[in-house]
C-alpha cells in the first residue's frame, strides 16, 4: 500500500498527476477540499481572495499543519479500506512532518515541477478559477512566504518535471510507481 503526497507550486500539475493516479485506483485526497468546505459553510463565493482568507484562517486556527490534520481521517479511512492514496496538494513543511509522524513515515513525497511561465499560463487558462498574471504571482509569493511550501519540495523522494505532454507525465508517474514496487 502506498501513500503519495504531491507537492509543487500552483499550476505545476499536481492535480493532473493526482487524476492519473486516481485512474490507477488510488483514493484521491485533495487538501483544498477543506477550503471549499469552509467557503460553503461561510456562504462565500469561490475565488482567489476568499480562498486565501480561508487558507490563512484555517492555519491560524489549527496551525501550519492544518490541512494534514483536517484530512488525516480521510487518508486513514482510505488506507483502512486497503486503498493506495494520493494526496493532492500538500503544502507546508509542517504538513509534511505531521503526516510523516502520523503515517509512520509511509508517505512518499513527489514534487511536480514546471517553469513559472508555463505554470502561470496554465493558471490563466483554467476553466475554473483562472488567475491573471498578477494573481498567479501573488499566489506564488503566498505559497513560498506564508505556506512554507519549499520544505516538502526540497525533501521530495522524487521529482517529476511536467513540461511536456500528458503522456510524458503519465510515463514519469509510472516510473515513480515502478521505483516504489
Amino acid at each position: 500500500m502506498a501513500t503519495i503526497a504531491l507537492v509543487g507550486l500552483p499550476g505545476s500539475g499536481k492535480s493532473t498527476a493526482a487524476e492519473i493516479l486516481e485512474k490507477k485506483g488510488f483514493a484521491r485526497i485533495r487538501f483544498g477540499d477543506a477550503v471549499d468546505e469552509e467557503l460553503k459553510k461561510k456562504g462565500w463565493p469561490r475565488n482567489e481572495q476568499n480562498e486565501k482568507l480561508v487558507r490563512e484562517e484555517l492555519r491560524d486556527t489549527y496551525g501550519m499543519h492544518a490541512f494534514a490534520l483536517l484530512n488525516l481521517p480521510r487518508i486513514k479511512a482510505a488506507e483502512a479500506k486497503g486503498k493506495n492514496v494520493v494526496i493532492d496538494g500538500m503544502r507546508s513543511l509542517e504538513e509534511y512532518e505531521y503526516l510523516k509522524e502520523e503515517l509512520n513515515d509511509l508517505v512518499v513525497v513527489v514534487a511536480v515541477h514546471a517553469s513559472r511561465e508555463l505554470r502561470h499560463a496554465r493558471l490563466a487558462s483554467r476553466k475554473e478559477r483562472p488567475l491573471a498574471k498578477q494573481e498567479a504571482e501573488s499566489r506564488d509569493k503566498d505559497e513560498v512566504e506564508k505556506s512554507n511550501c519549499l520544505g516538502p519540495i526540497a525533501r521530495a523522494d522524487a521529482t517529476i518535471t511536467n513540461d511536456g505532454s500528458p503522456e510524458h507525465l503519465r510515463q514519469q508517474i509510472d516510473a515513480v510507481l515502478q521505483a516504489l514496487a
